[in-house]
């Protein structure tokens, strides 16, 4: 097995030993908005238009005064993540050096979503329209409707 495929390999075995709930509870203080919106800025093309859609869901709910406070911690937790500078697999690595804040950012969406209202999706929404363009929005999936289709997540 060259050096390479070796390195693929324990990336693939150190996600899945991810724990996104753990990940969630451990970075909750190194969430700020300052931080948050310099990453979204520097790296958008990076992590990709939908994961970009969720943060961004995540971070206009955690604004909403309608947004309870267990759930404003599970998106600080997430987003802090997302911004902490060392990583499970660390951010500069080509194609999977995100994949680990997809994953996080993912289960936080799936754990508020109750609390992602028409406000905060159209905040989001615009958010990305800024970044990408109005071209994507076609593209970007609203997790509530994965949710309904899904009741056991």
């Amino acid at each position: 097995m060259t050096s390479e495929l070796k390195e693929k390999q324990r990336y693939r075995d150190r996600l899945k030993k991810l724990n996104p709930a753990k990940a969630i509870k451990r970075s909750r203080k190194h969430f700020s908005e300052k931080e948050y919106g310099e990453k979204i800025r520097t790296n958008s093309s990076r992590i990709g238009s939908k994961i970009v859609y969720y943060s961004l869901l995540l971070y206009y709910a955690f604004k909403s005064e309608n947004t309870p406070k267990k759930a404003k911690l599970t998106i600080a937790g997430a987003l802090g993540y997302l911004i902490l500078p060392v990583d499970l697999i660390p951010d500069f690595i080509p194609v999977v050096g995100f994949t680990d804040d997809s994953a996080v950012i993912v289960y936080a969406v799936y754990q508020v979503i109750s609390h992602i209202d028409e406000n905060v999706r159209e905040q989001a929404r615009n958010r990305v329209s800024s970044l990408f363009g109005e071209s994507v929005l076609n593209d970007l999936e609203d997790p509530s409707k994965d949710s309904a289709e899904n009741p056991q997540q």
